[in-house]
C-alpha cells in the first residue's frame, strides 16, 4: 500500500477528511480500487517515508549469515517487549524474560521478533479504522466461569449514537433501495394494540423511540444500532453481469487476480543424498544387534528411565534388555494358548499399550515382538472410554487385524473398568485380549529354544499409527529391511557412534523418539537417557540436566522443550552444554521454530552450547526422516535463512520478502536429504506434475528406509506410497516409485531443504494456501497472553457455501473477564492485514474443555467435529460472515413480467400456458320441493338464516343431539340438543333486550371458554338482531400479556356490550386485571351462567341475506389485527358448501378439536352442526394439555369418521405420544374407522407434521390416505376443504432457488435444494381460483407462482374498520384483473401459491387442479432482491441442533434476525450460532445478521399454532425477550 509507515497523527484535518471522502467513494463504487489508490498515493506522497531500495540478486531465496531472523539492526519494538517474550536478544533482555513459565504443548511454534512487531503493527492499524463492535449479549446466569467474573459487565457504548434523524445503513449491500411488503406496511389501526399493551398505545408508541426508529433504554437495540453503524461493506470484485439459477455459476467464482504471482524458474531436477556407506560389521537385523549387545556388552546401560521429580529410577542393561525380550517371545509364542492352537502365530499384529512413563517396560515389549516375529503397533494409553479420537484409534486397531494387547500390570490397574472388574470395551475398537508383560508373569525359555532372527526382508516389521488431517487413525507398515536401512542412514548423517550417550525427550513410541531413542541407540549400543512428558511438565530443565550430568553427546527435543528450559533456566547457573555435538530438533520443520532456535542459542551459548549443535530435521510418519541438517565444523558459517513473502507463498511461489516486513516468514534449512534417497517436489494437488524451482510443493521421497504401506487399506495406499512424478508434458520421470511425505517446501541453494508447512496444517481459502501454525503465532501475537492459554489454540477450516472458511478456538483463562476476552477477539481480526485472509468464527471455550492428544495437545479433528456437531460449548463467540463471504450470487433485479397484457391471450391460454385457475363443483340451486324433502328434510327452500334453521330443527326434531362436549376424563360433560341449543339461546336474548340496552346491528363480544355456552350466546345474539363478535378470554394466569389483547379487540369492534361467564367477570373486574388494562371502562357486561327461564317476544329476521351475521375478528401472523364481516348470505352458503364436500347429514358425527373463536374452527364449532344436522363431538384443545390421549382415544370410542383438528392438537399429539402408541394399542385405541382428518389452518401445509403423524399412528389403524389439510385465509374463511369424494392430496417438489424468484420449478424427490409441497385440500363448491401476478395483476400459467385470489359466494364483505380504509378494501375484496376477466369482481387472499393439472379425476370426471400454497406475501422476506418465506429458512435452522425447539426469522434494517429457542442446557447455547449461521448461508444464500437464542416457548404462537413473527420482532426491539445470548454476527 502507498500509505506504509505513514504517521496518521501528524496528517493535517483538511486531508483526513480527503481521505475518508476517498474511502467512502471507494466504498459507495463511485471511484475504481486503482483511481482510489492512485488518489490517494498522491495526497500522501509528501508524508511518505524515504525509501531506499536495494537490489538482490539472489536466484531462489535470501541468504542471511546472521544469528537473528534478521540481519539489520534491533528493531525499536524489541527494547519494550513483554516479560513473555523470551526471544530478545541479549543474555540481560532473556533474563528479564524468565518471570513466569507458561505450560502447553504447543508454545515451541510461536515465538518470532519479526512476527510480534508485524502483529503490533497490523493492530495500529486496526484501532486507526475505529471499527467498532458491539459487545454480545449474554444472560447473567449463563456460563459463570469463576468467582471472579460471574456476571454480565456493563454494556459498552463503543461507538457514539446516531445523529437523531440518520437512517440505518444496508449493511449487507445487496439489498435493493424498496423495501419488503413487510416493512413498508402498516400492520395495525393507529388505535389498535397488540398483544400485551397497554389500552392508548399503538404498535408504534408501543416504544419510546428515537426519530430513526431506535428505542431507547433497549440494550439489544442500541447494539444493533451500533452493528449497523460500524460494519462496512464487504471489499469485493465487481459483480458478474446476469444472475444465472444453475448451481454451478450461483456462486461468483474469484477471478485469478492479473496481479497473482506465477512461478517463473525452470523445472525442478531430483535431487540425491549423499551415497549409503557399507559398513563390514553390520548386522544383519536389528534383532542380531540386540543379540550381540545382550551377550557381549551384557552390563552396557541401554536405558535410564527418570522418576516425576527428574531422578534416575533405574537402568536397564543390554543384558537384561535381550533377557527380558527373549522371555517374552518365548511366552508370546508358547504360552498363549495350546500347542495346537496358538493365540499367536509369527507375522499376527498386536497393541502395545504403555504409558510415556514406563519406557522400559515398551522396550521389552517392541523388541520381544520383533524377536517372536510378531508385528508390534505402539498406541496410546486410553484413559476413558470417551477419549479423544478413541474412535479413530479403534479403527487403526480394525484395519491392522489386531485382537491381543500388551501392556504393564500397573496401566492395566489404571484402565477403565466395567462394574463387574472388567476391562472396558473402549468406543469404536474391537475385542482385545489383554496380556500383562511384567518380568513376573513371564516364563523363561528352554534352553533347547532359540528366536529365529532372518536377514532382513520385505515382510512388515512394525506399526506406526499416523492421524490424518480429518482424524483417520491409519497404521504405516515398516518393513525389516527398511528399518534396518532406516537406522544405517541415521548412524550415518548423525554420525553416532557406539556407547554414546542420548538424551531423548521425545514420545519413544512413534516418529523421531522411537526411530533414534529405541531403535538406531541399540544398533549402536548408546546409552539413552529418556524424560518423560510428565517430568518436562513438573521439571522443564531436567532434560538439560540430564545432558550436563552425563555429558550426554545427542540431545533429542522439540522447540517447546527449548522454550520451557530457556524459561526455567536462571536457577541452574552451573549447567555446561558443552558436550552436546548435536542438538537434534524434530519440529525443526515448522516455519516459526527458527525463532525458539535462536532464543534456546542466545541464553545456552554461554553455557557452552555451541550454534553449529542445532540440528532441524523434517520428518512424516509415511517417509520417515526425510531431511536432518548435519553438525557443522566449529567456526563455519551457519546454515541460510530465507524472508519470504506471505502473500507469496500463499498463491505457492517463493518471493523474498523486500517491501513489507510486516508479513514476511523467517524459514530456517533442515539440512540435506537422507543418505541414500531421491528427493523432488510435486505439486500438491492434482497428479504429482514437477515444480519450478521458485514454487512450494509437496517432498516426495524415494528411499528404501521409508515406509511401504497403509497396512490394511490398499486404495489409500497406492496414492501416497506409489506416486511417479510427472514432467510439465505430463510424460512420467522413469519407473522409480516415490512417496508423500505430506509436507510442503522447496529446495534452496546449495541443494538445503525448506519446509514452510504440512498439508494436514494447510487451509485453503479461495484458492489461497496459508498455514494453521502461522495463523496460530499471529494469534498469540496479538497482546500479552492475558486472556488465553498459550498452545491452546487450535486452527482449522470448515468448509461452508462452496469455500474454506477459517475457524479459531482457544481456550479462555477463567479470570479473563468478559471485556478482556471480547477485545482479544477483535483485535484477532487484525489477522486479515497480515495473512490477507477474513476469519470465519472466533470461539473461546472455558480452560481445559479442548480434547486433548495424549501429549497434551489439542486434538484438532475432534475440536473440529465439536464444533460442526455444536458440542463445543463456548463462553464467547464471534462470527464475521461478512467480511469472509464474498462469494455470494450477484441480487437479482427485477424482471419485466412476461405474461402481460400485451401477451396473447386465447381461451385460457396465456403466453403458450395454461391459465392457472381452478374451480370446486358447482353449488346447485335445490327447486323442486320433494328433492329438497329428500336431500335435507327440511320443508321449504334453503334457509338463508342460520337462526332460522336453529328454530326449524327445535320444531321438527327437538331431542337430536347436535353437541358433546368432553372434559380431559373424556365423559360427557355437556350435551345440547336442537330443542336445548334453541331454548338457551332464547333466554341469552331476553336477557340482551332487558338488562343490555342495545339496539339492531350493534356488536356483542362473547368472551367464552370453548364449549357449548358459546353456541347458544351465538346464537342468541343473532335471535335479538345484534352482531356477535367471538373472542378468546384471557388466561388468568398471564393476564398482563392476554388481556390487553381483548381489551383491543372490544375497542377497534366498538362493542356495546359483553356476554360471559361469572368466573370470567370476576376476572375482568380483578385487581390483577386492573394492573393491565382500564377495568372502570368496560361496556356493560351480563352474565350468562343463571338466567331466568323467559322467552322473547318476538326473535329477530334480518330483512335481507346480504345483512351481517357476525364478526371474525384474528391476529395474523404479521401481527395484524383484522376483523372482517361476514353476511347471513355468506354463512349460509359456506355451511352448505362444507356440507356438499364432506357429505354432512343428521346420522353422521364429527369430532372437532379446535379453538372456536375465529375462522374455519369458529365454522366448525358454532355453525356447521345446526345447519347440516350432524352431530359435533367438542373437545377444547387446553383440556387435551391435561390428558394427551383424549382426541385419539375419543375418535377410537365413538368410531369418528371425520375429524378437524388444528397444527398444534395435531403436534401435541405427535411429540407427547409418538413414544407411547404401544400403550394406546393395550387400551384398545383403533383409528382405522378414522376416513378424514383434516387440519384447519390458514398456512402451507405443515407436510413433515402430517406425514409424522400418519407414520406414528399407523400401528394404531390409522391411514396414511387419512391426514389431509384446509386452507382459509382472512378474506375467505375456506377456500379448500378435503372432502371425501375428491382425489387423495398431490404432493410435488420444487426447486427452492426457483421459488425465490418467484417461479416455479417442479424436480424429482429427492433433489438438492428441493422442497416437498402438498395440495392443500379440494376447492369448495362455487369456488373459484385464479393465479395472479401481484404487481402487475395479470393472470399467469399453470405452475406459475403468484398470489391466489379467489370468487366466491361465501367471501367476506369486508374489512370491519372504525377509520374506514376503503381503498383497502376495495384492493382487498373487490379487485379485477387487468386482463382476461376484467369484469369480475376477485378477493385477494394474500397468499402465493401456484395451480397444476394433476393426472387424477376429480368428482365429475375431469382432470384434478390441484391447488398449492407457498406461503404469505405479507410475510415473506425481500433480501438480496429474492423472496424468501420465513418457514424454508426455519426448517433449515430447526435442523441445524438437536436441542433447537423452535426458531423464528424476521428483519431489520436488511439484516435478517434468527431467533431460536434452546431446548438443552444453557451452555449449549453458544453452539448454535455458528451451526444457525452456516446452515441459512448454505441452503439458502443468506448471511444470518444476529443469533438470538431464547427459552423455549418465548416465541409466540396463536390458536391455530401459526408463530406471531411480528409480535416477536417487536418484543426483541423492545428487549423484552430476556434472552440467553444475542451474536452479532460481523
Amino acid at each position: 500500500m502507498a500509505d506504509r509507515g505513514v504517521d496518521f497523527s501528524g496528517i493535517p484535518k483538511e486531508l483526513r477528511d480527503h481521505l475518508a471522502e476517498l474511502e467512502l467513494e471507494l466504498s459507495e463504487g463511485d471511484i475504481t480500487q486503482k483511481g482510489y489508490e492512485k488518489k490517494r498515493a498522491r495526497l500522501l506522497a509528501p508524508f511518505l517515508p524515504q525509501i531506499t531500495s536495494v537490489d538482490l540478486p539472489l536466484p531462489d531465496v535470501q541468504q542471511q549469515s546472521s544469528s537473528g531472523p534478521t540481519s539489520g539492526e534491533p528493531s525499536p519494538a524489541s527494547s519494550d517487549r513483554s516479560p513473555a517474550s523470551p526471544e530478545a536478544s541479549g543474555p540481560s533482555s532473556s533474563s528479564g524474560g524468565r518471570r513466569n513459565r507458561s505450560g502447553g504443548a504447543r508454545d515451541d511454534r510461536y515465538r518470532s521478533d519479526i512476527h510480534t512487531e508485524a502483529v503490533q503493527a497490523a493492530l495500529a492499524k486496526h484501532k486507526e479504522e475505529k471499527m467498532a463492535l458491539p459487545m454480545p449479549t449474554k444472560r447473567r446466569s449463563a456460563f459463570v466461569q469463576s468467582p471472579v467474573d460471574n456476571c454480565t459487565p456493563p454494556v459498552l457504548n463503543l461507538v457514539p449514537s446516531p445523529p437523531e434523524n440518520s437512517v440505518p445503513p444496508d449493511v449487507t449491500s445487496y439489498t435493493p433501495e424498496r423495501g419488503s411488503r413487510v416493512e413498508s406496511r402498516v400492520d395495525l389501526p393507529p388505535n389498535a394494540m397488540t398483544r400485551g399493551m397497554p389500552r392508548g398505545q399503538s404498535r408504534t408508541s408501543m416504544l419510546d423511540t428515537t426519530a430513526d426508529g431506535v428505542p431507547v433504554n433497549s440494550r439489544v437495540s442500541t447494539k444493533i444500532q451500533q452493528l449497523l453503524n460500524t460494519l462496512k461493506r464487504p471489499k469485493r470484485q465487481a459483480l458478474s453481469e446476469f444472475f444465472l439459477d444453475d448451481s454451478e455459476e450461483i456462486v461468483e467464482v474469484p477471478q485469478p487476480d492479473p496481479n497473482t504471482p506465477r512461478p517463473e524458474g525452470r523445472q525442478i531436477i531430483p535431487v540425491k543424498g549423499e551415497p549409503l556407506g557399507v559398513v563390514s560389521n553390520w548386522p544383519p537385523a536389528l534383532q542380531a544387534a540386540l543379540a550381540r549387545w545382550g551377550a557381549t556388552q551384557a552390563k552396557s546401560p541401554a536405558l535410564t528411565a527418570l522418576d516425576v521429580t527428574g531422578k534416575p529410577l533405574y537402568t536397564l542393561t543390554y543384558g537384561k534388555l535381550w533377557s527380558r525380550s527373549l522371555k517374552l517371545a518365548y511366552t508370546l509364542l508358547n504360552k498363549l494358548g495350546t500347542k495346537n492352537e496358538p493365540v499367536l502365530r509369527p507375522g499376527d499384529r498386536v497393541a502395545l499399550v504403555y504409558p510415556n512413563s514406563d519406557p522400559a517396560m515398551f522396550w521389552v515389549a517392541f523388541y520381544g515382538c520383533l524377536l517372536a516375529e510378531v508385528i508390534p503397533v505402539p498406541i496410546e494409553v486410553p484413559l476413558s472410554r470417551q477419549d479423544a479420537g478413541s474412535l479413530q484409534i479403534g479403527f487403526l486397531l480394525g484395519s491392522c487385524g489386531v485382537g491381543l494387547a500388551l501392556t504393564s500390570e500397573i496401566c492395566l490397574k489404571g484402565l477403565p473398568k466395567t462394574p463387574q472388574g472388567e476391562i472396558m470395551q473402549f468406543k469404536g475398537w474391537p475385542r482385545m485380549k489383554w496380556v500383562v508383560t511384567d518380568t513376573k508373569y513371564l516364563t523363561k525359555p528352554s534352553k533347547d529354544w532359540q528366536p529365529h532372527i532372518p536377514t532382513a526382508n520385505t515382510d512388515t516389521a512394525y506399526i506406526e499409527y499416523k492421524a490424518s488431517k480429518e482424524g483417520t487413525v491409519m497404521g504405516v507398515a515398516v518393513s525389516k529391511i527398511a528399518l534396518l536401512t532406516h537406522c544405517q542412514a541415521l548412524t550415518q548423517a548423525c554420525n553416532y557412534c557406539e556407547g554414546e550417550t542420548l538424551v531423548n525427550v521425545l514420545d519413544c513410541k512413534k516418529d523421531m523418539g522411537l526411530w533414534h531413542g529405541v531403535l538406531t541407540s541399540v544398533m549402536n549400543r548408546i546409552h539413552t537417557i529418556t524424560v518423560p512428558y510428565a517430568v518436562m511438565k513438573a521439571c522443564p530443565m531436567s532434560w538439560v540436566q540430564r545432558v550436563h550430568i552425563h555429558k550426554a553427546r545427542v540431545a533429542l527435543v522439540k522447540c517447546r522443550d527449548l522454550h520451557w528450559a530457556m524459561m526455567a533456566h536462571r536457577d541452574q547457573r552451573d549447567t555446561n552444554l558443552s558436550s552436546i555435538r548435536m542438538l537434534i530438533v524434530a519440529d525443526g520443520a515448522n516455519p516459526w521454530s527458527v525463532s525458539s532456535c535462536d532464543a534456546f542459542l542466545n541464553v545456552f551459548q554461554s553455557h557452552g552450547l555451541k550454534p553449529e549443535v542445532i540440528c532441524p530435521c523434517a520428518s512424516s510418519p509415511e517417509a520417515l526422516t526425510v531431511a536432518i541438517r548435519r553438525p557443522g565444523a566449529r567456526g563455519a558459517a551457519l546454515p541460510a535463512r530465507a524472508i519470504l513473502s506471505m502473500g507469496g507463498l500463499s498463491h505457492g511461489v517463493i518471493r523474498v520478502n523486500t517491501e513489507d516486513k510486516n508479513s514476511a516468514l523467517t524459514v530456517q534449512d533442515v539440512g540435506h536429504v537422507m543418505p541414500g534417497a531421491l528427493m523432488c517436489i510435486v505439486k500438491p494437488d492434482g497428479p504429482p506434475q514437477l515444480c519450478k524451482t521458485d514454487e512450494i510443493g509437496e517432498i516426495v521421497l524415494n528411499s528404501r528406509a521409508g515406509g511401504t504401506m497403509y497396512y490394511g487399506l490398499p486404495g489409500v495406499t497406492k496414492n501416497t506410497f506409489e506416486v511417479i512424478p510427472v514432467n510439465q508434458a505430463g510424460a512420467p520421470l522413469g519407473e522409480i516409485l516415490f512417496t508423500r511425505t505430506g509436507l510442503l517446501g522447496f529446495v534452496g541453494p546449495g541443494s538445503l531443504v525448506f519446509v514452510v508447512g504440512k498439508n494436514e496444517g494447510l487451509l485453503t481459502v479461495s484458492g489461497r494456501r496459508h498455514n494453521a501454525d502461522d495463523l496460530v503465532a499471529t494469534a498469540l501475537a496479538v497482546e500479552p497472553v492475558k486472556t488465553v492459554y498459550r498452545g491452546r489454540i487450535a486452527v482449522f477450516s470448515v468448509t461452508v457455501f462452496y469455500d474454506e472458511r477459517i475457524v479459531i478456538v482457544a481456550e479462555q483463562r477463567p479470570d479473563a473477564s468478559e471485556e478482556d476476552s471480547f477485545h482479544w477477539v477483535h483485535h484477532l481480526l487484525s489477522i486479515y492485514s497480515i495473512h490477507q485472509v477474513g476469519l470465519y468464527c472466533l470461539a473461546l471455550v472455558p480452560a481445559n474443555t479442548l480434547p486433548k492428544t495424549p501429549l497434551g495437545g489439542i486434538h484438532i479433528s475432534e475440536t473440529k467435529q465439536n464444533f460442526l456437531e455444536g458440542n463445543l460449548h463456548p463462553c464467547n463467540i464471534l462470527l464475521c460472515p461478512h467480511t469472509c463471504v464474498t462469494n455470494l450470487p450477484k441480487p437479482r433485479q427485477k424482471q419485466p413480467v412476461g405474461v402481460g397484457p400485451a401477451s396473447i391471450m386465447v381461451g385460457n391460454l396465456v403466453a403458450g400456458k395454461r391459465m392457472a385457475q381452478a374451480a370446486g363443483r358447482e353449488l346447485g340451486v335445490l327447486e323442486e320441493e320433494g328433492l329438497v324433502r329428500k336431500l335435507c328434510s327440511w320443508p321449504t327452500m334453503m334457509h338463508q338464516f342460520l337462526s332460522e334453521a336453529l328454530q326449524w330443527r327445535a320444531q321438527t326434531d327437538p331431542d337430536h343431539v347436535l353437541y358433546v362436549l368432553l372434559n380431559a376424563k373424556g365423559v360427557a360433560v355437556c350435551t345440547a340438543t336442537c330443542s336445548q341449543l334453541h331454548k338457551r339461546a332464547e333466554k341469552i336474548t331476553s336477557a340482551l333486550m332487558e338488562r343490555g340496552g342495545l339496539n339492531t346491528g350493534d356488536n356483542v363480544v362473547l368472551l367464552y371458554p370453548p364449549g357449548i355456552d358459546l353456541i347458544a350466546a351465538f346464537y342468541g345474539c343473532l335471535y335479538a338482531g345484534v352482531i356477535p363478535v367471538t373472542v378468546r378470554p384471557p388466561h388468568p394466569q398471564n393476564l398482563a400479556a392476554t388481556l390487553p389483547t381483548v381489551r383491543m379487540i372490544i375497542d377497534v369492534s366498538k362493542a356495546a356490550c359483553i356476554l360471559t361467564t361469572q368466573p370470567l367477570m370476576r376476572i375482568l373486574r380483578s385487581r390483577e386485571a386492573a394492573a393491565s388494562v382500564n377495568v372502570k371502562t368496560w361496556p356493560t357486561i351480563i352474565d350468562t351462567d343463571d338466567l331466568p327461564r323467559r322467552r322473547p317476544p318476538q326473535l329477530y329476521k334480518p330483512p335481507t341475506a346480504e345483512m351481517l351475521a357476525y364478526l371474525d375478528f384474528s391476529v395474523s401472523t404479521t401481527g395484524m389485527l383484522t376483523g372482517v364481516k361476514m353476511s347471513h348470505s355468506a354463512v349460509s352458503t359456506l355451511c352448505r358448501s362444507i356440507k356438499l364436500q364432506c357429505e354432512l347429514y343428521s346420522s353422521r358425527q364429527i369430532a372437532i378439536c379446535l379453538d372456536p373463536y375465529c375462522g374455519l374452527g369458529f365454522v366448525q364449532w358454532c355453525l356447521s352442526s345446526v345447519y347440516s344436522g350432524h352431530q359435533s363431538i367438542l373437545i377444547p384443545p387446553m383440556e387435551l394439555e391435561l390428558s394427551l390421549p383424549l382426541w385419539l382415544s375419543t375418535l377410537s370410542q365413538y368410531k369418528i369418521r371425520d375429524t378437524f383438528c388444528s397444527y398444534s392438537v395435531m403436534e401435541l399429539c405427535t411429540k407427547g405420544l409418538g413414544t407411547q402408541t404401544d400403550a394406546l394399542k393395550a387400551r384398545g385405541v383403533n383409528l382405522s374407522c378414522v376416513r378424514s382428518c383434516v387440519v384447519i389452518a390458514e398456512e402451507r401445509p405443515r407436510l413433515a407434521l402430517t406425514q409424522s403423524f400418519s407414520k406414528l399412528f399407523k400401528d394404531l389403524g390409522l391411514s396414511p390416505r387419512a391426514v389431509s389439510t384446509a386452507f382459509g385465509s382472512r378474506v375467505n374463511l375456506a377456500i379448500c376443504l378435503q372432502g371425501t369424494a375428491g382425489p387423495d392430496p398431490s404432493t410435488v417438489y420444487v426447486d427452492m432457488k426457483s421459488l425465490r424468484h418467484d417461479r416455479v420449478r417442479l424436480v424429482e424427490r429427492g433433489a438438492p435444494q428441493s422442497l416437498s409441497l402438498m395440495e392443500s385440500g379440494t376447492i369448495l363448491p362455487g369456488v373459484r381460483v385464479i393465479i395472479v401476478n401481484p404487481e402487475t395483476r395479470g393472470p399467469l400459467g399453470d405452475s406459475h407462482l403468484g398470489e391466489i385470489w379467489v370468487q366466491s359466494p361465501h367471501s367476506s364483505s369486508g374489512y370491519y374498520t372504525i377509520y374506514g380504509e376503503e381503498s383497502l378494501q376495495a384492493d382487498h375484496f373487490n379487485t379485477r384483473l387487468s386482463f382476461g376477466e376484467p369484469h369480475t369482481l376477485w378477493a385477494r387472499t394474500g397468499y402465493l401459491g401456484f395451480v397444476k393439472r394433476t393426472e387424477l379425476l376429480g368428482s365429475t370426471g375431469d382432470r384434478h387442479d390441484a391447488l398449492f400454497v407457498v406461503g404469505q406475501l405479507d410475510e415473506t422476506l425481500e433480501l438480496r432482491g429474492l423472496r424468501y418465506h420465513p418457514i424454508d429458512i426455519e426448517t433449515s435452522v430447526s435442523r441445524a441442533h438437536r436441542s433447537i425447539a423452535e426458531s423464528a426469522v424476521f428483519t431489520w434494517t436488511n439484516l435478517l434476525v434468527v431467533v431460536a429457542e434452546l431446548a438443552g442446557s444453557e451452555q449449549e447455547a453458544l453452539d448454535l450460532v455458528p451451526l444457525v449461521t452456516n446452515v441459512v448461508l448454505e441452503e439458502h444464500h443468506l448471511i444470518v445478521g444476529v443469533v438470538v437464542v431464547v427459552d423455549p416457548g418465548v416465541i409466540p404462537i396463536n390458536s391455530r399454532g401459526e408463530k406471531q413473527r411480528m409480535h416477536l420482532r417487536d418484543s426483541f426491539l423492545a428487549d423484552q425477550l430476556d434472552p440467553i445470548y444475542v451474536a452479532y454476527n460481523m
